[in-house]
């Protein structure tokens, strides 16, 4: 499948997120829990190491597998099979959760002033920050995609705004 969504079919627009965004998250988390722990413990003393960056991504980590697990558990089969009735509400809870992955990112780039690496930084640090980089603008790009695509379909109040 091209990285282009197909938005024309909300079922096949569920797959994929799941291919293109929830698997891709599944990976990129993990490994940057790894990296950032290692970076800020070899450069502790550091001016700019982004301490409690591995704590924060660690506990978005589990946010983040919980929302993932209730999309793929509840919504997205609920969606698949035409909607139904009520399906705004587990709508709304991803919506906060969305909210909450927001803030979330406005705190990792506060940490990492951007991220923006300092001078002198190592190799690992600077596949760290690309790496953020990375997960937050295809963070950013699920989200507007469920938010602004996917959602409004399934929202009587939107639809009657649309």
């Amino acid at each position: 499948m091209s990285d282009e969504a197909p938005i024309h079919d909300a079922a096949e627009l569920t797959r994929y997120i799941e291919t293109r965004y929830h698997a891709r998250h599944r990976q990129q988390l993990p490994a940057l829990v790894e990296i950032s722990a290692r970076v800020e413990m070899v450069h502790a003393d550091h001016p700019s190491v982004p301490a409690g960056l591995a704590e924060m991504l660690t506990h978005m980590l589990g946010a983040m597998e919980a929302h993932m697990r209730k999309e793929e558990m509840i919504l997205f089969p609920a969606i698949r099979a035409g909607g139904r009735p009520g399906l705004e509400h587990p709508i709304a809870v991803m919506r906060a959760d969305h909210d909450n992955h927001e803030k979330e990112m406005a705190d990792i780039r506060r940490l990492t002033n951007g991220p923006k690496l300092p001078e002198d930084a190592c190799g690992s640090w600077t596949r760290l920050y690309a790496g953020l980089d990375e997960f937050m603008d295809d963070l950013q790009a699920h989200m507007d995609l469920e938010n602004n695509v996917l959602f409004p379909q399934f929202e009587p109040t939107r639809q009657a705004n649309a």
